[in-house]
């Protein structure tokens, strides 16, 4: 298989099989998170303002509180790092911009390019002192299992096969047109969709099941008249 048939394959059968599976996936565990249901509250509510307190749920838990902050602190300032470091590379790089309008027609303004290529210093450098606090720090590695290791790299591997794929890419490059370099860019397209498969199962759920879980905990909260 020459360099072009894998990047072929990687923008037709695996990307489609990749998003199939990342969609129902993440449809499946929605569903089994409500499925799970909850025990009847029959106190008087001191709050009828469940949405206000599902987003102070749902944006005050992004926000370390003072009490953890001695303990955890890198760790927490590490997390912010490599978390918005993803997202701008993730969402503010034109590239990945123009592959959301290619799949649904989606698109948006993107970041400069030196902002982008400035977030991925951080960001490497962030993952990787993420697993080396994981592994030495003796709490967390008696707590990590396969899938905290595995969850670390499938999100590492896009970024450092993405290192790779941009040399063959040229903001000049008429849309549709053959990459310098299919090759590297056929492998990050691989390493985005191993990402997808494996995101609604691990814990790399917590992307769009966190927002779930801490409305859910912020309504309920309100509803008790606590602040959450």
């Amino acid at each position: 298989m020459t360099a072009a048939d894998l990047l072929d394959f990687a923008r037709g059968p695996a990307l489609w099989f990749s998003l199939l599976v990342l969609f129902a996936g993440s449809a499946w565990r929605v569903a089994a998170t409500f499925r799970l249901g909850t025990t009847p509250d029959l106190a008087e509510p001191r709050s009828t303002r469940l949405l206000a307190g599902a987003l102070r749920g749902i944006f005050g838990r992004m926000i370390t509180k003072p009490e953890f902050r001695r303990g955890r602190g890198f760790g927490a300032v590490n997390g912010y790092i490599y978390h918005i470091g993803l997202a701008v590379i993730a969402f503010g790089f034109l590239p990945h911009i123009l592959f959301v309008e290619r799949l649904t027609g989606l698109a948006w303004t993107s970041l400069p390019g030196w902002v982008v290529y400035l977030a991925v210093g951080p960001t490497f450098i962030a993952l990787l002192l993420a697993l080396l606090y994981r592994m030495t720090d003796p709490v967390l590695r008696l707590l990590s299992g396969f899938d905290d290791f595995f969850s670390w790299f499938v999100v590492f591997l896009p970024l450092l096969t993405g290192m790779a794929a941009i040399d063959g890419w040229s903001p000049a490059a008429a849309p549709g047109a053959a990459p310098i370099y299919p090759g590297p860019l056929a492998i990050h397209l691989l390493s985005v969709e191993l990402l997808f498969i494996w995101l609604p199962f691990g814990k790399l759920a917590h992307a769009f099941l966190a927002f779930i879980s801490r409305g859910m905990t912020g309504a309920s909260m309100a509803r008790k008249g606590a602040v959450p």
